[in-house]
């Protein structure tokens, strides 16, 4: 496993985003917001994407490092490309939204299509990765599928009505999901899915969205499903997305880099620093509590076709 430090990312931030929206980035500070008031309201900055010192600085981070992962994709230095603290998979070209002020799956997306004709981009984070879907939307270059809650969650998006248009007409694929969701339920969709999409679509590049908070005790994240539902065997690009509750997204990154690197790890949590964090059990891998799957057989089968 190689690690590698992120350039800031400037000129290409506009291939995604408009120009007035980076341009007020770069001038946002939590001390000269009342100078900006209009343009947080029409850029949608405050609230749960809120100002903070070196907002611009972080932003070109995230969108850097997520393209430079992809370049190493590109050329061929590695097959798989992580990048935890990437994934910011709801803004759009001049929104913020849910956390994410610019959007660098699209930024690293971009830059695969610079060597790969057909892109797949997955999202399994509970919440539906509408800021990706909309930036392809119209093209068939791209296929975005998306499993997540439907319904009382945000950003409210997602229904199987939502499926692409012109060229990009079939190349949206939502699974709405329900509360409770367990790992014998995800696999009876996903894997079949997956396969059918890999078909029909035969990409040469994958992004997957591996967002922790569809883990099973996650504070935002209702799906109950345990880590090894996550488990992938695909040359890609894997970024982190969302997860709220700490101790569980660290048991997601390490257990979804030991999968990267083909290397098994033990359950059992060596004594560290942090080792409180991680009780009462103090294992990788946790216990699903008893929360009722409200996604039944016939609702699965339904959206499956």
């Amino acid at each position: 496993m190689e690690m590698c430090r992120p350039h800031k990312a400037n000129a290409e931030m506009t291939k995604n985003h408009s120009d007035d929206y980076i341009k007020f980035l770069r001038s946002i500070r939590p001390d000269n917001m009342s100078e900006y008031s209009k343009q947080m309201q029409r850029f949608n900055v405050g609230e749960d994407c809120p100002a903070f010192d070196g907002l611009f600085e972080f932003c070109q981070l995230s969108a850097g490092g997520s393209v430079a992962s992809a370049v190493k994709l590109n050329t061929q230095q590695t097959d798989i490309a992580v990048k935890w603290a990437g994934g910011l998979h709801h803004a759009k070209k001049s929104e913020a939204s849910g956390f994410c002020c610019v959007n660098d799956v699209v930024f690293a997306t971009l830059e695969l299509l610079k060597y790969h004709q057909r892109v797949l981009y997955m999202d399994i984070d509970i919440h539906h990765g509408d800021g990706v879907e909309k930036a392809f939307y119209t093209t068939d270059r791209v296929m975005t599928v998306s499993f997540h809650k439907y319904g009382e969650c945000f950003p409210g998006t997602g229904d199987l009505r939502d499926i692409g248009a012109g060229k990009g007409k079939y190349y949206a694929v939502t699974y709405p999901l329900r509360d409770g969701i367990d790992d014998e339920s995800y696999e009876a969709i996903f894997k079949p899915a997956m396969s059918k999409v890999m078909e029909m679509f035969q990409p040469s590049a994958a992004v997957l969205h591996c967002g922790s908070d569809s883990l099973s005790g996650d504070r935002l994240g209702c799906f109950n499903l345990t880590i090894e539902g996550h488990s992938f065997n695909l040359p890609m690009l894997m970024l982190g997305g969302g997860g709220y509750t700490i101790h569980n997204v660290a048991r997601c990154w390490m257990h979804e880099t030991a999968v990267a690197l083909d290397t098994e790890i033990p359950n059992e949590l060596p004594y560290n620093d942090y080792f409180e964090y991680f009780g009462p059990d103090f294992k990788l891998h946790i216990s699903p509590p008893n929360m009722t799957n409200q996604n039944t057989n016939e609702y699965l089968e339904k959206i499956e076709q």
